[in-house]
């Protein structure tokens, strides 16, 4: 895990404007969301398991599943997943492997991430300071 410090961090904004700005971009409400809080990912390559970049926030009037939350933004971070090989060779292609090891344990859920790609992601979060602030 990689944090990468942003202007966006502690900035409040509708829930509904950031799905409406980052869901065209590509970014996805994560898997691991509550009612307090969740994460925009976006995903940057998935050959070898999954690295991304995460976009933490948290509910500060109502729940997110209500309309007109607002929330707060994280600090971004980039991730790397990799995953088990193997377990079901039938879904370990494209869409359905990323359906299959959604409920699979990672084989190292902290696993480091390719310095190729960090760059990428400094400036996928400039993006995103350019877009909202």
């Amino acid at each position: 895990m990689i944090e990468i410090p942003s202007n966006l961090e502690g900035k409040h904004f509708s829930l509904y404007r950031l799905e409406d700005k980052l869901k065209p971009r590509g970014y996805t409400i994560g898997s691991n969301w509550e009612y307090d809080h969740g994460y925009f990912d976006y995903l940057i390559d998935d050959r070898v398991g999954y690295q991304f970049l995460r976009i933490p926030f948290r509910a500060i009037d109502g729940q997110l599943d209500s309309l007109g939350t607002t929330v707060e933004i994280g600090r971004p971070l980039l991730l790397s997943h990799k995953y088990q090989r193997g377990l079901d060779e039938e879904a370990d292609t494209g869409l359905l492997s990323g359906m299959t090891n959604q409920f699979q344990e990672p084989v190292d859920k902290d696993a480091s991430f390719p310095k190729e790609y960090i760059d990428l992601g400094k400036s996928l979060v400039q993006e995103l300071e350019d877009l909202f602030l």
